[in-house]
């Protein structure tokens, strides 16, 4: 027989976790569409009367993102400027109506290489606390998530939310591209945040999404870009600097080759409106 349960504390929900193996429902804009016709032949755990799990907390050390918080919650949230790449993701994120609704927990939980709020939590250095009726951990979002669909998620435990270090600071700024302005998967995604102390790179975090199995910290990039003042330099660094981390695939949306051309130019787009600079309609020259 096929269980549906509704928790209301986390506690119980942990415990239910701990008996049965279970699928989680929280916002369920990917949970259904996942599901389609076919009829449910696994336990459903709904957690979405859990009351606790949903808002943005701030600590001494971290921003704390309960895991049912929403797109829609995220961008009203007063947060630093290091948060705009994330804020302007969320707003990528299918419809208004989806936003209102989908959890960033579960964007995550879903591991598509194509997560809009992938890129910008990994600039951010973002972890991920999973909890189970007998512990609780932190692990990093970059270990968080294996390959296409697959997490580190251990039976019996959830997410319960993400946390953000404090020490993520400086400006940001997401740019996708999609084969239409709204409601698209993405061909490509990038995130940079910078930090600049008269007119200079200080820190560069910079991440691909789109262009691989997982979504990516390019490590030369940000090597190349840090030191650097900000003007043309900066262009002719991403232009220059290997992306050894990337692995596209060809598919409807774009080609592997077309992927990697255009990775260069959304990631200078992100990294210029970072920086201050509005990006041109193409920031690298041709």
């Amino acid at each position: 027989m096929i269980r549906y349960a509704k928790p209301t504390t986390v506690d119980e929900a942990l415990a239910l976790l701990g008996e049965a193996s279970w699928r989680i429902l929280a916002g369920g804009t990917d949970f259904y569409p996942a599901q389609g016709a076919k009829p449910f032949r696994e336990n459903v755990l709904d957690i979405n009367g859990l009351a606790t799990l949903r808002g943005i907390a701030e600590t001494e050390d971290h921003w704390v993102i309960g895991a049912r918080t929403t797109w829609t919650d995220l961008v009203r949230h007063p947060l630093p400027a290091a948060f705009d790449a994330l804020k302007q993701a969320a707003r990528e994120v299918g419809s208004v109506q989806i936003q209102n609704v989908a959890s960033i927990a579960g964007n995550l939980c879903n591991a598509s290489p194509a997560a809009d709020g992938v890129p910008a939590l990994l600039i951010l250095d973002a972890e991920v606390e999973l909890r189970s009726a007998a512990m609780a951990r932190h692990l990093l979002l970059k270990k968080f998530i294996l390959g296409n669909r697959r997490t580190e998620l251990q039976p019996g435990e959830m997410v319960t939310a993400i946390r953000v270090p404090k020490n993520a600071s400086g400006t940001s700024a997401f740019v996708k591209l999609g084969a239409r302005r709204y409601l698209v998967i993405s061909i490509a995604m990038a995130a940079a945040r910078l930090t600049v102390e008269d007119g200079i790179v200080g820190n560069a975090a910079v991440a691909v999404g789109s262009c691989s199995a997982v979504a990516k910290r390019l490590a030369s990039v940000e090597a190349a870009l840090r030191g650097l003042p900000v003007d043309h330099a900066l262009i002719t660094a991403i232009q220059s600097a290997p992306m050894d981390e990337l692995s596209p695939i060809g598919d409807v949306r774009g080609s592997a080759e077309y992927r990697l051309d255009a990775v260069r130019e959304i990631v200078a787009r992100a990294v210029l409106d970072a920086a201050g600079h509005a990006s041109n309609d193409k920031a690298v020259a041709a």
